[in-house]
């Protein structure tokens, strides 16, 4: 499922209603941003022994929240609800289309945890940048989680 969902900021209504009375003002459009890519620290290993590193993950929906608290496995016990929520969102790992709980729980802990911190980064703070301190002098500099070429933040 992709979505992608136009919005206006209240200067773009403003200029519509001006460019709709022959004004100025043209009407203009942006998309909200409703995938995210990432690079996981350790990978996901497939059946065949391949590592996968980068994948993608969508903003949730109410629906992604709530259907996995139906689930058994997750009233069983409640560690089980990020396996499934996560499932849920991560849309591809490497060439791996097909996530589910079962991709989820094969993952490295550290890769596990990586995309629980990118969930709730993209969901609750609306991005992927996070702050970070330099252990050799001190600076601090955001980077951003969503990975990219070597070296860039």
């Amino acid at each position: 499922m992709r979505r992608s969902v136009q919005f206006q900021s209240p200067e773009q209504i403003d200029a519509g209603a001006a460019g709709a009375r022959g004004g100025p003002g043209a009407r203009q459009q942006e998309s909200l941003r409703t995938e995210f890519g990432f690079e996981l620290p350790r990978g996901y290993v497939d059946e065949s022994g391949a590592v996968h590193r980068t994948g993608v993950m969508r903003l949730a929906t109410a629906r992604d929240e709530l259907v996995p608290l139906r689930d058994d496995r997750v009233r069983e016990n409640s560690a089980y609800l990020s396996v499934v929520l996560i499932s849920r969102v991560v849309t591809r790992i490497g060439t791996v289309e097909d996530i589910h709980p079962g991709v989820i729980e094969d993952l490295f802990a550290s890769d596990l945890a990586f995309l629980q911190d990118f969930y709730r980064r993209i969901n609750a703070e609306g991005h992927t940048r996070a702050a970070v301190t330099c252990p050799s002098c001190d600076e601090e500099f955001a980077v951003n989680l969503a990975g990219g070429r070597l070296g860039e933040s």
